[in-house]
């Protein structure tokens, strides 16, 4: 233990992604009474998207926060990196550890890798094969700058060879999604009450997500996902239940969309969120990390994209991507509808974050 405890790490997050696929860790961390404080750049900057989270997942609260907020690309990837460096500088832990594929990750790994420090990269390996996408630069450059990959699957771990990343670097430890979505789930259970707020019965509506830029910043494709919700609903008749997210909502209102059929509902914490996902028929998304969720709770998912980094869920057959047309989207749904709800799980068991940290105080 007097090992572990002269070990100092640092968790670097900024969405509501990291948050939730990092509460696990966070809880091995705080169990295992290790050394370790938690950066937060506020990527996200929205209450319900974000510092909820950390209330009501009882998680440890950020020794920082950056408080970058909205920005193009460059400059909130620039102004985190100023921030991450100052605060590395005087704090000097001996790994940091990073999460998914945002502009937090690569600004956090940037940082290290100047600075000289240890590098975990959680769930290492992903590959869309879309170059158009920003997550897919923050992936690709992250693996690259690592110390430590941590592959969720066999799948990802060949996309890092495949890359020359050398193989001593790579562990495949299974996703830490499947910890953060049965640990959560109990407390969901517990204290969610937002199937009677807003009347729903389990099994009977369709639940949808879209945010990612591609999508909601083109007019014409965002038009079209209305659409193919607009026809799902009136064609199996269930209602279409969409926290709309704030970007989303906006450009909505911007591009003159006017949808009908759709229950729009502000954001909701994710306690609210993993309950609405588990009770649903089936879901929709453009998100990566509901198509792991959705596949893990058996929930039928149709992607709104062309493409995906969670191709194992297609192989399995939870998931199908349809695309942005109205026609496919509907065609899409039915044919998941129509599918058997039982694959098995690609992901791994439980224990992803004790594997994880034991990877790590093994080889710093």
């Amino acid at each position: 233990m007097s090992a572990k405890k002269k070990i100092k790490f640092c968790l670097i997050l900024g969405t509501r992604p990291e948050i939730i696929k990092m509460s696990p860790v966070t809880r091995e961390l705080k169990k295992n009474r290790l050394n370790f404080f938690i950066i937060h750049t506020n990527q996200h900057y929205d209450e319900n998207l974000d510092k909820i989270f950390f209330r009501e997942l009882n998680l440890t609260l950020p020794k920082y926060n950056l408080g970058i907020g909205s920005g193009t690309h460059g400059n909130a990837t620039g102004r985190m990196l100023i921030g991450l460096e100052k605060i590395l500088l005087k704090e000097k832990p001996d790994a940091v550890l990073v999460q998914g594929d945002t502009n937090t990750v690569l600004a956090g790994a940037i940082a290290a890798s100047k600075l000289g420090i240890k590098i975990g990269h959680i769930e290492a390996g992903l590959r869309s094969r879309d170059e158009s996408m920003p997550e897919e630069t923050n992936r690709i450059l992250t693996d690259h700058m690592s110390s430590f990959l941590f592959a969720p699957t066999a799948e990802s771990k060949k996309n890092l060879l495949r890359e020359n990343i050398r193989p001593e670097k790579i562990f495949v430890t299974g996703n830490t999604i499947v910890d953060a979505v049965w640990q959560n789930l109990k407390i969901s259970r517990k204290n969610s009450r937002v199937l009677k707020d807003f009347r729903l019965k389990p099994q009977e509506y369709f639940l949808v997500t879209a945010h990612r830029q591609e999508n909601v910043d083109d007019p014409e494709k965002l038009a079209n996902i209305l659409a193919g919700l607009e026809r799902i609903s009136s064609k199996f008749n269930l209602p279409v239940v969409f926290p709309v997210h704030p970007r989303t909502k906006k450009r909505i209102k911007q591009f003159n969309i006017r949808p009908r059929g759709i229950n729009f509902i502000e954001p909701v914490g994710y306690l609210e969120f993993l309950r609405l996902l588990s009770n649903s028929r089936l879901v929709l998304t453009d998100s990566g990390g509901i198509q792991e969720e959705a596949c893990l709770l058996g929930k039928p998912c149709v992607t709104l994209r062309e493409n995906t980094e969670r191709p194992e869920t297609i192989k399995v057959g939870a998931n199908i991507l349809a695309g942005t047309n109205p026609l496919s989207i509907l065609r899409k749904t039915g044919e998941m509808l129509s599918r058997g709800k039982k694959w098995s799980n690609p992901f791994g068991n439980t224990g992803v974050s004790k594997k994880i940290l034991k990877i790590l105080i093994s080889n710093i």
